[in-house]
């Protein structure tokens, strides 16, 4: 069983930036996939990022491309969203997910793990 929290979200105008922690337990932490999921009022979940055991491969969505980082520390075993240059588009709870299986996977249905998620608000 592994357990994620995340912190980090909050309420910022445009342009601006916030980082995104998850901090998670698990002694083979550093064997998962992770990634980031957002979710907007009255819409499906949707894919931001995700990143391999390593660290070494990242993907992300084409709408946070250059403007999102997704990184780790699996010493820390923590998972991390840098989001710069935030725009109202982004608003959204964003949650934390870990993937027991070796092949990354931009589908919500393949973690195995949540987070209860952090609401980012950008405003206008």
């Amino acid at each position: 069983q592994v357990q994620l929290v995340e912190s980090g979200g909050g309420l910022v105008q445009a342009g601006g930036s916030l980082r995104l922690s998850c901090a998670a337990s698990g002694r083979t932490f550093s064997l998962y996939t992770m990634g980031w999921f957002r979710q907007a009022p009255g819409k499906e979940r949707e894919f931001v990022a995700h990143i391999n055991w390593s660290g070494g491969s990242t993907y992300y969505a084409d709408s946070v491309k250059g403007r999102f980082t997704i990184s780790r520390d699996n010493a820390k075993n923590t998972e991390y969203l840098q989001m710069n240059t935030l725009k109202p588009e982004d608003t959204a709870v964003y949650y934390c997910a870990a993937d027991r299986s070796p092949y990354s996977s931009t589908w919500a249905s393949h973690y195995d793990y949540w987070g209860q998620g952090t609401q980012v608000t950008v405003s206008a």
